[in-house]
């Protein structure tokens, strides 16, 4: 129809696709215009951000049209409500041009969708498991935690901002929005975000935690399982979203959901955390859009480890293999040998260590 077409004009495929692929249009009695959408979010958005422009759209077309109204529909409704006002006729909004002046029959067909089949109450089972598990998230490890995370000079901003969102009450103000967080390889992005994941859900806070890799299988899994508004809608209904390794968010389709996401859940105050191997500016595969709304928030690097950190990981693994192997011992002075020639990074002297124990652990370590 050509309301359709126009609202595509002026917002842009992308923008019409995300809202209003499920917006249908059910009356146009007297002066009003009666929609409907089947969530909450949607409703509360559309009503937020594009209320004028349908109106206007519709009034191109139904110059008697002064209000819109847009109403929360029941996914298990089998019969279109009657219109209010004076009778209308069938004309769905899918394939032909709306007629000027005609009323419009509640047929529940959505806004640049031609008019299928109703969708039914039950779903089948198939579709059941695979949004539960599009939707699980992924898994957490229970050791990475904020009371084993050393602290040293290279990641101590980045750990006392970890925690205040972790440790943020329902209703505090957001001070940064989003918390960026980058470093190279081994420096304990994963570690931070994992802990403030766990943290806030010790804390009751809704909390999902994704990497880029599973963000990207549960949009595409969403679509062909057909669950795509329950995926969008699970994810901005939480209170926390953590995502890690960000740079390999591929796909423009994905990264526009992406930024439809975050920029949701900016404006409806919901805090976002999100970790990647370099700063926002620095990843050119990402649209630019979404670059920009990374670097608008709080980003911090988290730089190499300094001797004293290194010592205090070298130690920390050690105590750990002793709970393993009583025997191992380790004299100070080939830890302090060891953390001054690893440099790079924690898992490398997590590697110092763990060759030691498997394979001659009665001797002293040795690089």
């Amino acid at each position: 129809m050509r309301i359709c077409r126009r609202l595509r004009l002026e917002l842009g495929e992308d923008v019409f696709s995300s809202w209003f692929g499920c917006l249908e249009l059910d009356a146009l009695s007297d002066d009003d215009a009666y929609l409907s959408v089947p969530t909450k979010f949607l409703k509360s958005w559309i009503q937020s951000h594009y209320t004028d422009k349908i109106l206007q759209a519709l009034t191109t077309e139904f110059p008697m049209i002064k209000r819109v109204s847009v109403n929360l529909r029941s996914s298990t409704r089998l019969t279109p409500p009657r219109a209010i006002g004076n009778p209308i006729d069938t004309a769905p909004c899918g394939d032909a041009d709306l007629v000027k002046g005609r009323n419009v029959s509640p047929s529940s067909s959505p806004i640049g969708q031609s008019a299928g089949t109703l969708p039914s109450s039950k779903k089948p089972a198939s579709i059941e498991a695979c949004e539960a598990e599009i939707l699980s998230g992924s898994p957490l490890d229970r050791r990475l935690i904020f009371s084993n995370f050393l602290v040293g000079s290279s990641n101590q901003l980045a750990h006392a901002a970890a925690r205040r969102i972790a440790s943020a009450a329902p209703g505090d103000p957001l001070l940064f929005n989003p918390l960026y967080l980058h470093a190279s390889v081994g420096l304990g992005k994963t570690h931070l975000l994992q802990a403030a994941a766990h943290a806030a859900t010790s804390a009751k806070h809704k909390v999902i935690y994704l990497t880029a890799e599973r963000f990207m299988y549960g949009f595409v899994a969403a679509l062909k399982a057909q669950t795509a508004i329950a995926f969008k809608e699970r994810l901005r209904a939480i209170d926390l979203l953590v995502i890690d390794d960000i740079q390999f968010l591929q796909g423009k389709s994905i990264q526009q959901e992406f930024c439809h996401t975050l920029n949701a859940l900016i404006d409806s105050r919901r805090q976002i955390v999100i970790a990647a191997d370099r700063p926002p500016g620095d990843l050119e595969s990402l649209d630019e859009r979404v670059r920009s709304r990374l670097a608008g928030g709080l980003c911090i690097e988290i730089g190499g480890l300094d001797e004293a950190l290194r010592v205090k990981i070298l130690e920390a693994r050690i105590a750990a293999a002793k709970q393993v192997h009583p025997t191992f011992e380790v004299p100070a002075a080939v830890v302090a040998y060891v953390a001054s020639v690893i440099q790079t990074n924690g898992r490398d002297l997590d590697g110092a260590v763990n060759r030691n124990r498997y394979y001659n652990p009665t001797f002293p370590m040795c690089v």
